[in-house]
């Protein structure tokens, strides 16, 4: 484990970490979730799209990297802290939005709010949350930003957004990716619908009908979302708010440009987490080519796949800013509340860390491509 001094740096050779739970890793985590969740929560938290092709390439993308370490570099003091659109972080590891947390544990949302909060790190709310996003706020001494869903009736996507900023959110995260659901195989077996007692709390009329075959979300996806949202309707969002707008979804150079062309402060890499278009390039292979596209005018984020302290490492040697958990925070979320998210960004920080120091960086500045070579086939 590592720990911080007073002057805010990372000291190695810490005490360790009590490993008598025996859960040292995120696998380990996902594990116990997958023993805690029902079998139709842990199908919807796990699934990606159709044949799961690209959910299988997001974890592959970080194998095909090798790490090529400096020595003989002055590593006795690490520096993991960093700022992403004016807010402090304690690391660059940040919590993506995801769906529904009351399906893993009774506290949900607020319990995440608060393990990011202790952990000094952002948390982006989902607008399919199980809990208002201002009771999140309430709960949360930490920074926050609004993952947004484009409806059909403006009116709701404009009292969102403006709820949003009078609660708080510091950004608001649009999700490119989804002008329909992408078909999850697991999902439409399983008919998946929220639990009784369990809604979609930042939604008015969020009734979808019961008792239909397949998935009550695809069926709420296919009767609110906007599949017509474009390019020209960024403008009409940037006039709502005054909040930084962030584009989730990215893939391509092009859309980098078109993006930071229409106000875009921020790019967030993602293919959904592999559960829109099956088919869709892993995001660490593409992260590349988005970075040089924005050439430094605004930060670029990345999510998918990462499971280990050097995924992070790779994905930041090959020029992210960031990267952002879903799936490894629902696993601890399941596993136990706000101790299991804090348990998995403690074990991601340490093991980041160690990737640093036995790698020959000391700050998050030195990590650079050169650190990386393809792994030989």
């Amino acid at each position: 484990m590592h720990s911080s001094d007073d002057s805010g740096k990372t000291r190695l050779h810490a005490p360790p970490r009590d490993a008598s739970s025996g859960l040292l890793t995120v696998r380990d985590f996902e594990k116990a979730a997958r023993a805690a969740l029902s079998a139709m929560a842990y199908d919807y938290y796990r699934s990606g799209a159709d044949a799961e092709r690209t959910l299988r390439e997001n974890l592959r993308a970080y194998r095909r990297w090798q790490i090529h370490a400096r020595v003989l570099v002055d590593v006795s003091r690490l520096t993991l802290e960093t700022e992403i659109l004016g807010a402090p972080v304690s690391m660059p590891i940040l919590i993506a939005p995801t769906a529904y947390h009351k399906l893993a544990h009774p506290d949900g949302e607020l319990a995440t709010a608060r393990a990011a909060a202790r952990a000094g790190t952002i948390y982006t709310v989902s607008t399919l949350a199980t809990t208002s996003l201002e009771d999140i706020a309430r709960a949360s001494e930490g920074p926050l930003w609004f993952q947004l869903y484009v409806h059909k009736d403006r009116e709701l996507t404009r009292s969102l957004v403006e709820r949003a900023e009078a609660a708080g959110y510091r950004a608001i995260v649009l999700t490119v990716d989804t002008p329909v659901l992408g078909r999850r195989l697991r999902d439409v077996r399983n008919g998946f619908g929220l639990p009784d007692g369990l809604v979609m709390a930042n939604l008015v009329d969020t009734n979808v009908a019961a008792g239909a075959s397949g998935s009550a979300l695809h069926r709420y996806i296919a009767s609110r979302h906007d599949a017509s949202l474009s390019w020209r309707d960024l403008d009409w969002l940037r006039g709502i708010t005054r909040l930084p707008l962030i584009l989730k979804g990215i893939v391509r150079p092009d859309d980098t440009l078109l993006a930071i062309d229409a106000g875009a402060a921020g790019i967030i890499v993602s293919n959904h987490g592999a559960r829109q278009l099956d088919g869709a390039p892993a995001t660490l292979d593409v992260l590349p080519r988005v970075v040089e596209a924005a050439s430094g005018r605004v930060p670029v984020l990345v999510d998918g796949g990462v499971r280990w302290g050097t995924d992070v490492l790779k994905a930041l040697a090959l020029g992210a800013n960031a990267v952002m958990l879903g799936r490894p925070v629902l696993w601890g979320l399941a596993t136990a509340g706000e101790a299991g998210v804090l348990g998995v960004l403690d074990i991601l920080r340490d093991e980041l860390a160690t990737a640093m120091a036995l790698s020959g960086c000391p700050s998050l500045a030195a990590i650079d491509r050169s650190l990386l070579e393809p792994r030989p086939r």
